[in-house]
């Protein structure tokens, strides 16, 4: 969106806030001139959530003026606010399949079925994703993670460690990002245990699963949230990066933007059978994939004595060359407008036919 808003106006909605006042709405613009917009409702109001919420919606298009918009949608549910709009184009970014999330909306897929009906142009989060939903649009791409190489490649100089990780041990193996329903918490367990030596160390919330479950070793250490201007300078100072998650129903379409993030680090990498990982940094020899504690280990063990690794920083450098969110947005854009022009000529038609 930031790179977009150097082009549009561009209006991000957050999901609601409560407070003691009446409805409302606030507008933030982040440095990148994305306008956050974030409704508040009254926590002790009466009436249906979602209308409350369509009006709040109404009201901001209201007062910004918005005439001509694109509406862009991250996820099904909401449309049920907003299927009243008339935007130019429809888009709908399908990153994840959110229907086989844990708590996920009984509503989703009929939402989604609806979604992609009304939808111009759909993008989906990786190539698995896009493999299960292409038969479902005429007009639908594949866009597999992005990153910021600028920003994770400080990780390869960066030497000032954060307070809260500077005094454990190496040799360390890290992760970052939500620890829910699709992290392998028993693949964890059974590798800390087996290399008590080997510090673990996990940055991120803990969501929708109990951190009572997470294992408790003396060795793995749960240091947190971090905001993303941080990461680097916490994945600096580990030996392995790591992508333990489960193999289930919620990691069936995932694309986890993490593994281009660990290789522009310079961080090997340890990571589970995720489809999209598997292809292709599995099949380009940029990740290690396993299937079993005795795997991990395995992998863990010949990193942690390989010397040299100037050969694999540059492949994975190679491999990365042309992964940007630039790239993306550039690619993108070529499809919106293609989509606007089609949209336009076939208005165009049935103005002449009317007439």
């Amino acid at each position: 969106m930031s790179r977009f808003a150097n082009h549009y106006t561009v209006y991000y909605i957050e999901e609601p806030a409560f407070h003691n006042k009446a409805d409302t709405y606030k507008i933030e613009i982040t440095a990148e001139k994305v306008n956050v917009v974030v409704p508040y409702l009254k926590s002790t109001g009466t009436g249906d959530h979602a209308l409350r919420l369509t009006n709040i919606i109404d009201e901001f298009i209201k007062d910004e003026q918005i005439k001509k918009f694109i509406s862009w949608y991250y996820s099904p549910m909401a449309l049920l606010l907003t299927e009243h709009l008339k935007p130019l184009l429809t888009i709908y970014d399908c990153m994840d399949e959110l229907s086989a999330f844990k708590f996920a909306p009984s509503e989703l897929k009929q939402a989604e079925k609806k979604l992609l009906q009304q939808a111009d142009v759909v993008f989906t989060g990786g190539h698995s994703l896009y493999a299960a939903k292409k038969h479902l649009h005429h007009n639908i791409y594949p866009f597999p993670s992005s990153i910021d190489k600028e920003h994770f490649v400080k990780a390869r100089h960066t030497v000032d460690e954060p307070g809260d990780q500077k005094n454990i041990p190496h040799p360390r193996l890290g992760f970052y990002g939500v620890m829910d329903e699709r992290f392998d918490i028993d693949l964890i367990k059974q590798v800390a245990d087996a290399k008590p030596e080997w510090q673990f160390i996990f940055i991120g919330p803990v969501v929708k699963i109990s951190k009572d479950d997470l294992p408790k070793n003396s060795n793995i250490h749960y240091i947190g949230s971090k905001n993303y201007q941080e990461l680097p300078e916490y994945i600096s100072g580990w030996d392995i990066a790591l992508i333990p998650f489960a193999i289930n129903e919620s990691t069936r379409f995932i694309s986890p933007t993490k593994t281009p993030e660990y290789l522009a680090a310079g961080k090997p990498v340890i990571s589970s059978a995720i489809r999209d990982v598997v292809h292709p940094y599995g099949d380009e020899n940029l990740v290690h994939i396993i299937h079993s504690a005795k795997e991990f280990i395995k992998a863990a063990e010949h990193e942690l004595s390989n010397t040299s690794k100037k050969e694999w920083l540059k492949k994975s450098d190679v491999f990365l060359a042309n992964n940007s969110w630039n790239a993306t947005w550039h690619q993108m854009q070529e499809i919106i407008n293609s989509a606007l022009k089609s949209k336009q000529i076939l208005h165009s038609k049935k103005q002449k036919n009317y007439v």
